[in-house]
């Protein structure tokens, strides 16, 4: 009998290289399941999806973040799949401040059953700047269609078995293990996008903007410079800093592991049980008491929040929640800043339907150390809608939608 998809899931763990199994070894990284679009209707009662939680770990070794292994993995610099087309310009940068964004996760999820899917990578890009998440959750209400300003920002990369990067067999998890082909050069500050700027005195650093540019060599390849100049043949071997991605411009590098969610308690609350509590407690709504309403949707808030709370309480490590099942639906902290139907656009390749992938929990502030100021990073959670056909238009990193959830005390829906 066929295994389905979360019974292969489950055997599935990250190991080191020094921790082989000579006869089978293990893959360095676990493919998530894939599925049809969601329906958004909170009212229908259906068997709950298995939702598959991801926990950050310190890597057991470097080699297996690599991209030629297909991580899954969080902080850092990205794994590009795609390792020649990244995203460039307008796509790299924050909508609202104009700065390069910062990469936050990757998740490999290939859909077995389409070919152009054989391998498929999500990518997270986000301003640190906690005013533009703040504009950011105020503009995704306005239902732009085309390209909207964001500083929260996803790519869809996939390529079939048989491409120009990658081996059609599975890695053997050696050292042997290499790229067919070496890719793209970096930005040398950010380590993050397509180095398209080069320095204008040694002609070897690259950049992906003149800010970066100007924050290397103050960093010390001003000095790095003109050893490069001086040196007869300007080879490989003098270039100390060339390529040296400095930890400070990058969140903390962590592999992303994943696990199935315990099976729910029957006798735990869900949210349709929490609705009746808010209905029972105030009775029919009188369309002339405004009171009613905002007592209303204040219960129903502290309600959810209490849910949300005894749901990730069940694994309180988890920096990440995914599940593309047709019937998977986000896990919100709130009641309000939720979105309907039509705040959820179309794919803006195809045209067709986006479905619910995954979210980020708050959890995962505390990995990357963001401290708990008032101008810091914060969220309730980040919920990103794919396209469900997941489309092979001819764009190597397709932008998909990502809806912010933002704390009582800071959201600004209009």
């Amino acid at each position: 009998m066929m295994e389905s998809n979360s019974d292969k899931l489950r055997g599935l763990r990250i190991t080191s290289l020094d921790e082989e199994d000579d006869d089978e070894p293990e893959l360095p990284h676990q493919p998530l399941p894939a599925a049809a679009a969601v329906d958004y209707d909170d009212d229908d009662e259906e068997e709950e999806a298995e939702v598959m939680l991801g926990f950050l770990e310190k890597p057991k070794h470097p080699g297996l973040l690599l991209r030629h292994l297909f991580p899954s993995k969080a902080g850092g610099i990205p794994a590009w799949l795609d390792p020649m087309k990244l995203p460039s310009g307008n796509s790299s940068c924050c909508g609202f401040c104009g700065e390069p964004l910062q990469f936050v996760l990757q998740i490999y999820a290939p859909i077995e059953e389409h070919a152009s899917t054989f391998h498929r990578t999500l990518f997270m890009f986000m301003c640190p700047s906690m005013a533009c998440l703040l504009r950011d959750q105020h503009e995704q209400w306005k239902h732009n269609q085309g390209n909207p300003c964001r500083s929260v920002k996803v790519f869809r990369c996939q390529l079939p078995r048989s491409n120009t990067f990658y081996s059609s067999e599975p890695p053997t998890h050696t050292n042997s293990d290499m790229p067919l082909c070496a890719g793209a050069s970096v930005c040398h500050w950010c380590g993050t996008w397509k180095g398209d700027k080069i320095c204008g005195s040694c002609k070897k650093s690259r950049y992906c903007c003149e800010k970066h540019q100007a924050l290397h060599w103050r960093s010390g390849h001003k000095t790095d410079c003109l050893q490069i100049i001086n040196s007869s043949e300007a080879s490989s071997s003098v270039l100390p800093v060339v390529g040296k991605v400095p930890a400070r411009t990058c969140w903390p590098e962590y592999q992303i592991t994943i696990e199935p969610e315990d099976d729910l308690d029957s006798d735990s609350c869900d949210e349709n049980s929490s609705k009746s509590l808010v209905m029972q407690k105030h009775g029919k709504p009188d369309d002339s008491m405004q009171s009613w309403m905002d007592q209303f949707e204040a219960d129903a808030d502290n309600l959810c929040w209490a849910y949300f709370q005894e749901r990730i309480s069940r694994a309180p490590g988890q920096a990440l929640r995914y599940c593309r099942e047709s019937n998977a639906k986000p896990l919100w902290a709130l009641s309000a800043g939720r979105p309907s139907n039509a705040d959820i656009p179309s794919c803006s390749y195809c045209k067709g339907p986006l479905c619910y992938e995954f979210q980020i929990m708050p959890q995962l502030l505390y990995y990357f150390g963001v401290r708990n100021e008032p101008d810091s990073l914060d969220w309730a959670t980040i919920v990103v809608y794919t396209c469900k056909g997941s489309c092979d238009q001819n764009v190597s990193y397709k932008e998909e939608f990502a809806w912010v959830q933002l704390y009582p005390t800071t959201i600004t829906r209009p």
